[in-house]
């Protein structure tokens, strides 16, 4: 007579299979939420989101006669340059520090912008350009600075 009904074994060694991951989701959201990521990931979705933000900045950059010389013909800012660059939103979202890269037919630079919304429209207090390809012309040129 054999009694197949009772199991041998600890509770966990029986429903490992849905313990494990299920401790494992909930030890990644606990440091995903206590490091400060989703600080990050918020401001970069913010970042993917306002495409007039980058966009105005780099019409500025486009009518900079230096930059233009230094980099040629400027590419428009694909969203993957964004989620590459960095970006920190402050104040409930209406001040923004942010450096993204830009792709001219001459080289490569980075453009950094410091800007505060005012009434729905960002007000630039910082761009510049750090240009960092060709090598033998690597500077920084401003393209508009707060007085």
């Amino acid at each position: 007579m054999t009694n197949n009904s009772i199991r041998q074994g600890t509770w966990l060694q029986h429903h490992w299979k849905w313990f494990v991951p299920t401790i494992t989701v909930i030890v990644f959201l606990i440091l995903f939420f206590s490091s400060g990521m989703n600080k990050v990931a918020s401001d970069l979705s913010n970042a993917y989101s306002d495409t007039e933000l980058y966009n105005d900045a780099l019409e500025k950059v486009k009518a900079n006669n230096a930059a233009i010389a230094v980099l040629g013909e400027i590419k428009p800012i694909d969203k993957l340059a964004i989620l590459e660059g960095q970006v920190s939103y402050s104040e409930n979202n209406t001040s923004v520090k942010s450096s993204i890269r830009i792709i001219g037919s001459k080289g490569k630079a980075r453009l950094d912008i410091i800007a505060n919304k005012v009434n729905a429209e960002w007000v630039y207090k910082t761009i510049t350009v750090r240009v960092k390809q060709p090598k033998d012309k690597k500077q920084t040129i401003a393209i508009v600075s707060e007085n």
